[in-house]
């Protein structure tokens, strides 16, 4: 969208990182192959868990990946757009929420605690909502820079899988806004009911976006800068947490609608930075189909989901933990005294 020249200086590195990004390992792809064409079962039979192991292993760079320590980061963050009504629960909910993530009340401390995945929930200034982006940019470029740094320090405890979502009342207005400046078209080519806004309300978050855009957007805007004009702390950290991963040898699963636009915007800038990246599912917000086809990425589950939280994310780990297990445990031919194919 813009020369680098011309973005604001804040972001320069943020831009290199996504612009200069490590290649997959083949070897361990090719390691992972050649064992798997030994276990008892026809080749590719097992289908997309076997394409999650090799992924595994060729964005961890290891022949024998793990799960060690696969880890759900859930960051909330509050948004100006809320005062606009473009959703039926207020702001307060946010800080609610994140307290039941916490006390294990809600889905994504549920699905974390069964399957074993470690839930890290980030708190994004929830007291000091973005501005409302039909007046003003939602963060001055400064503090978009400074929460995408942050979100690349969810990373630190150094887990083999990294899944990311959110929770932010009003984000789904914001997701929308950064997708119609990202790929094009008005409000009413993205917006959707989100958390059940109802008629009138679907109305209103439609004249916010566009607002919005009218406002912000031009043909030179970097899709950095788009972030901070229209976007949120949350889905700016979720990107900082994108780019280190990718840089980190840690792949990493999206959760919908909201995360997903957070890897739109590193989409924007290298298409290619998102290769380490595995979309959970289709959300049941329409244009979440819409925005996965302008990228070229199917997602791994259509399971009719809207929650957010993480928590298609989390699901979609279970299975790659359920594909790394069988590619670990399951016999070969030679051990279970079963004939291979003929040559």
């Amino acid at each position: 969208m813009s020369n680098i020249s011309s973005l604001n200086q804040v972001y320069t590195e943020f831009d290199l990182l996504l612009q200069s990004v490590p290649e997959i390992n083949e070897g361990a792809v090719k390691a992972v192959k050649a064992h798997d064409a030994q276990l008892t079962k026809p080749s590719g039979s097992l289908g997309q868990l076997e394409a999650l192991v090799r992924h595994l292993a060729g964005w961890q760079g290891k022949n024998s990946p793990t799960l060690n320590n696969p880890m759900v980061a859930v960051f909330a963050g509050n948004h100006g757009i809320t005062a606009q009504g473009v959703s039926p629960f207020p702001a307060e909910v946010t800080v609610q929420m994140v307290a039941n993530f916490t006390a294990g009340g809600a889905a994504i401390s549920q699905i974390c605690a069964m399957h074993e995945l470690n839930l890290r929930v980030f708190e994004l200034a929830l007291e000091i909502p973005t501005k409302d982006f039909t007046l003003e940019p939602a963060l001055s470029d400064k503090d978009c820079a400074a929460t995408i740094a942050y979100g690349m320090e969810a990373i630190a405890g150094n887990p083999d899988l990294l899944c990311i979502g959110e929770m932010g009342i009003g984000n789904t207005t914001v997701a929308s806004a950064l997708y119609s400046a990202i790929f094009g078209g008005s409000g009413k080519d993205w917006v959707g009911r989100g958390a059940g806004v109802d008629d009138e309300g679907l109305k209103r978050k439609i004249a916010v976006v566009d607002k919005g855009l009218a406002l912000h957007l031009d043909e030179n805007t970097h899709p950095l800068e788009i972030l901070a004009r229209l976007g949120g702390r949350e889905i700016a950290a979720m990107l900082g947490a994108i780019i280190a991963a990718r840089h980190k040898n840690i792949p990493v699963i999206i959760d919908g609608f909201v995360a997903t636009s957070a890897a739109a915007i590193a989409y924007a800038v290298n298409p290619a930075s998102l290769d380490h990246c595995i979309f959970a599912h289709t959300s049941n917000e329409a244009a979440h189909k819409t925005a996965l086809e302008r990228m070229n990425k199917t997602a791994l589950l259509n399971l009719g989901m809207r929650l957010g939280e993480g928590s298609g994310a989390a699901l979609a780990a279970v299975l790659a933990k359920t594909a790394l297990h069988l590619h670990n445990n399951m016999a070969t031919f030679e051990e279970a005294a079963v004939s291979n194919k003929s040559d």
